[in-house]
């Protein structure tokens, strides 16, 4: 049997009508830019996410160098990122020309320890970036604490929580904004890339909104030095379809994580903890293996796909080298990039396939 990684064309097989039309629309509008097919889509987004917000662009890193731009981050400043998670967070904070603050994950769940943040913070600290990484919400409630005490922007990196919810609400509205990714892979992902902003303030929305178009509200009259970062009409016409069924196959995502995790309880694998107030949407089932290389080699072999996300940690990246940080600096974050590996989850996997490989990870661990 063959177990791809992630099907897309399967879940899109089960929409493909719908997805042709909204292509076809739009195609046949004359409207190719912004528009009543990107608001329609902004309207339904915030409705889902619970902010009343929400502005579509270009892409999941644009959205959070618009959201920190905004935000009026830049040099001098200082924004607490984790350690681990992919290297977009912290490319948008450089881009803004702020300085980038890395703190060690939680073990347990991969995602940014709040303790650390608190340490971490500086009479220069801004903002507070924390990522729901793999599709499970970060601790808020400790992270809002500490943007209040001591008057932070706290801003939500949800590219891969598209429907989680932490202690029951959805993430989105939680700190002051909220960036989201419409990248093909995501749970809410487009036919090309795609981002998206979501907020609580309405004088943040209308400055992103301004900024991702040139810094224009009305045209040729440019208040900002903006860039141009606008979410496409065809894309926004197809999200608007998965928007639809997001529920449904976040719903097949988890059926596929709880029957991981109670038939691998055996495997010896370092399982995902869930925290009890988590309900995360499974972006990603991530395991740790201590021969994580060899052990997805007898996978691939076996025909099941696998990814490691991510191989090499932000900190140990080239484009980071002029930080300083030599490995080591960050011991929990390179471990966890030395053991990781995601298995095959998504909304076109079937049950033989879930089977399958729950069989083979039994066996080849």
């Amino acid at each position: 049997m063959k177990v791809p990684f992630l099907d897309i064309a399967g879940a899109h097989a089960e929409i493909q009508d719908q997805l042709d039309e909204a292509v076809l629309r739009v195609a046949r509008s004359g409207s190719y830019i912004l528009g009543p097919e990107v608001e329609a889509f902004e309207a339904d987004f915030a409705r889902f996410t619970g902010a009343p917000h929400c502005l579509g662009t270009g892409n999941g890193l644009d959205a959070l160098v618009l959201a920190l731009k905004a935000m009026g981050i830049g040099p001098g400043d200082e924004v607490i990122v984790p350690a681990n998670t992919y290297i977009a967070t912290w490319l948008a904070v450089s881009f803004c020309g702020a300085t980038i603050v890395p703190v060690e994950p939680l073990e347990a769940t991969h995602n940014i320890d709040p303790e650390a943040a608190a340490a971490a913070i500086t009479s220069r600290t801004r903002a507070i970036i924390p990522v729901h990484l793999y599709g499970q919400p970060a601790d808020m409630d400790p992270l809002l604490q500490l943007s209040e005490r001591h008057g932070l922007h706290l801003l939500e990196d949800a590219a891969q929580a598209h429907g989680a919810s932490y202690k029951g609400k959805r993430i989105g509205s939680f700190g002051e904004a909220a960036c989201w990714s419409f990248y093909p892979g995501k749970n809410l992902g487009a036919l090309g890339d795609g981002g998206g902003f979501t907020t609580t303030s309405p004088e943040l929305a209308a400055r992103v909104s301004m900024l991702r178009n040139y810094g224009s509200a009305v045209k040729y009259e440019h208040e900002l030095a903006g860039q141009n970062s606008r979410l496409d009409p065809m894309q926004a016409a197809a999200l608007q379809v998965k928007l639809q069924v997001l529920d449904d196959w976040n719903a097949r995502r988890q059926a596929i994580a709880a029957r991981y995790l109670g038939a691998l309880s055996a495997s010896g694998l370092v399982l995902p903890a869930v925290p009890q107030w988590a309900d995360p949407v499974w972006h990603l089932f991530v395991v740790r293996h201590p021969q994580r290389d060899a052990f997805r080699a007898r996978l691939e072999e076996a025909g099941i796909g696998t990814v490691i996300h991510y191989p090499k940690p932000p900190h140990l990246q080239g484009a980071f080298a002029s930080q300083g940080h030599a490995r080591g600096a960050f011991p929990l974050a390179e471990t966890l990039a030395s053991e990781v590996i995601s298995l095959p989850v998504g909304p076109a996997q079937t049950e033989a396939q879930t089977e399958y490989v729950i069989g083979q990870v039994l066996k080849l661990a």
